[in-house]
C-alpha cells in the first residue's frame, strides 16, 4: 500500500475533498501512483492527513466515478490502469467530448456497477423533460450557488408529500436537504453537541455508516438489541440525554416494523430522559402489503423526532438526494449555522426533483414501482422456496429492496458474496448472525429464475476453503 503526502490549502475557498481528489488524480495521470497499487484505507488516510474520514470518502468517491480508481469488497480501493500518458495533456475540451474518443465511454464503463441493471424501474424520459426545462426556462436559477438548507421549491414539495404519504406536518423551513444520510447526519452530529446530547443507543444489528459518523465525531455509542418488534425500549440507556437512532417502518437487517404501541413507548421514553429519536424512514415508500404504519414523526413526538428520509431507493444511485424534518427548536438552530455551510446537493438536480414531484410524475412513479418490486419479491420468494428449501431459510418481507435469508452451507460469508457478486446479484453479509441479504430490486423480472438458479447452483458447491 502507497503513502500519500497531499497539500491541503485552508487558505483556498476549494474545498478540502477536491483538493484531495486533485492530489491523487494528479499523481495517477503523472504515473507516480502506479494501476493496479492499493490506496490507504479511509480511516488511515484521515489519521494522516488530519482530513475527516467523510473528506476522504467524498474524494475517493469522485476518483471512483470518473473511473482513475475502484473499490473492491473487502479489500480496499486500488488503482485503475488509466492508459494515462503525456499526449493525454494535450486534449481539448472538442476531442475529449467527440463521438470518436473513448475516454469517456471507458470513463463510465470502469465506474459501472457490474451487477444487474433494471431500465424499467425509472423513467430517464420524464426526468430527462423535468430537467432541460429547468435548463431552457429557469438558466438564471442556476448561476447562483444552491441554498445551505436545499432549494426551497423541492422542500416545499417534499412537505406536502411527507404530510399526504406518512401523516408527517412540517413546514419546508424545517427540512434539510443533504448529499446522502451521511452528510445529513453529520449536521444532527453538530446540533446535538450544542444541545449537550454526547450520547448514541443504535440498533444492533445497524446500519454502519451511521455508527462510524458518531462514533468518528466523539460520541459514547450503546449497542440496543432489536426483536421482532423493533428496538427493546428497556435496554436504552436512562437517565443519560441521548439520541437513539432507529428504522421503525423496516429494519434494514431484521424487517421488524415497530407496532404503534411500542412507538409510543419510544416517544415516552425520549421525554422521560430529554432526549431524541433520529426516525431513519429510509424505504417507507416501498411497502406492498397492508396499511402503511405511522411515522413516528407523525405521531404526537414532543419535537422529539428527527425525521430522515431518501430518495435513493426510489429514484436511481446517482441522485444523491437526502433530507431530514427537524424539530423547530432544531430548524431554528440551523438556520444560525447555516452560513458556515455549502449545500453539497447538485441545484439542478434539485429543481429538477422538485418539478417531478409537482408534475406527478413522482406518484406515479411509486405506484408503478411498487407494483414492479412487489411482483419480483413474489417471484424471488417462489423461487427459493421451490428450489432452495433444501439449505436456504427465508424471513420474508412486505417492503424494502431486499430479502433476509438465511443460508445453511459450509461456505464463509466472503464466499457467498464473492459467488453473488461473480453473477452479478448483490449480497451483503451480515456478520455473526449466518445472514445476508438478497438484492432483488435490480434483476430484470423475466431474468430472475434464470439469475437465482445459476447462484443457488453455485452456492451448492462445496467450499474452496476447505478443499
Amino acid at each position: 500500500m502507497i503513502s500519500l503526502f497531499p497539500v491541503i490549502d485552508e487558505t483556498r475557498h476549494e474545498p478540502y475533498y477536491h483538493q484531495l481528489y486533485k492530489y491523487i488524480r494528479d499523481e495517477i495521470t503523472a504515473g507516480r501512483i502506479s494501476s493496479n497499487e492499493k490506496l490507504p484505507s479511509l480511516r488511515s488516510l484521515a489519521a494522516s492527513t488530519g482530513l475527516s474520514i467523510t473528506t476522504i470518502e467524498q474524494a475517493y468517491s469522485q476518483l471512483s466515478v470518473e473511473g482513475y480508481i475502484d473499490s473492491r469488497p473487502q479489500s480496499g480501493y486500488f488503482v485503475n490502469d488509466v492508459n494515462y500518458s503525456s499526449a493525454n495533456m494535450a486534449l481539448t475540451e472538442k476531442t475529449l467530448f467527440d463521438s470518436s474518443t473513448s475516454i469517456i465511454d471507458d470513463s463510465i464503463s470502469s465506474s459501472s456497477s457490474s451487477y444487474y441493471h433494471d431500465p424499467d424501474c425509472f423513467d430517464f424520459n420524464k426526468w430527462k423533460k423535468c430537467m432541460n426545462k429547468i435548463i431552457n426556462e429557469y438558466p438564471q436559477a442556476l448561476l447562483f450557488e444552491g441554498e445551505p438548507q436545499g432549494e426551497i421549491a423541492l422542500r416545499a414539495e417534499i412537505a406536502k408529500y411527507l404530510h399526504l404519504s406518512r401523516g408527517v406536518s412540517c413546514s419546508p423551513d424545517q427540512i434539510l436537504i443533504g448529499a446522502g444520510t451521511q452528510q445529513i447526519t453529520n449536521h444532527i452530529a453538530t446540533m446535538l453537541r450544542k444541545l449537550h446530547v454526547e450520547h448514541i443507543a443504535i440498533e444492533t444489528p445497524g446500519y454502519k455508516p451511521i455508527r462510524s459518523t458518531f462514533r468518528d465525531r466523539g460520541f459514547a455509542i450503546t449497542d440496543v438489541d432489536v426483536d421482532d418488534n423493533g428496538i427493546i425500549i428497556e435496554k436504552l440507556p436512562a437517565n443519560i440525554k441521548t439520541a437513539t437512532y432507529v428504522s421503525p417502518s423496516n429494519h434494514v437487517f431484521t424487517g421488524a416494523v415497530m407496532p404503534i404501541g411500542r412507538r409510543y413507548q419510544l416517544i415516552n421514553w425520549a421525554v422521560a430522559n430529554d432526549s431524541y429519536i433520529i426516525e431513519d424512514d429510509y424505504d417507507s415508500e416501498l411497502r406492498y402489503f397492508g396499511r402503511p404504519i405511522p411515522a413516528l414523526k407523525s405521531l404526537n413526538d414532543y419535537d422529539r423526532v428527527i425525521y430522515l428520509g431518501s430518495f435513493s431507493s426510489t429514484l436511481f444511485a446517482a441522485v444523491r438526494i437526502s433530507y431530514m424534518v427537524l424539530p423547530e427548536h432544531m430548524a431554528e438552530m440551523f438556520k444560525s449555522m447555516a452560513p458556515d455551510y455549502t449545500q453539497t446537493c447538485s441545484k439542478l438536480e434539485q429543481l429538477s426533483l422538485a418539478m417531478f414531484m409537482e408534475t406527478g410524475n413522482y406518484q406515479t412513479h411509486l405506484k408503478k414501482l411498487r407494483k414492479l418490486y412487489s411482483n419480483k419479491l413474489n417471484t424471488v420468494i417462489d423461487y427459493l422456496r421451490t428450489n432452495g428449501s433444501d439449505f436456504i431459510e427465508m424471513k420474508s418481507s412486505s417492503s424494502g429492496i431486499n430479502l433476509l435469508i438465511r443460508i445453511n452451507t459450509d461456505k464463509s460469508p466472503e464466499e457467498i458474496e464473492k459467488d453473488a457478486t461473480n453473477h452479478a446479484i448483490q449480497v451483503v453479509p451480515i456478520h455473526g448472525r449466518n445472514l445476508f441479504l438478497l438484492y432483488y430490486n435490480q434483476i430484470p423480472l423475466d431474468k430472475i429464475p434464470l439469475a437465482l438458479g445459476e447462484l443457488l447452483a453455485s452456492w451448492r458447491q462445496p467450499s474452496s476453503e476447505q478443499s
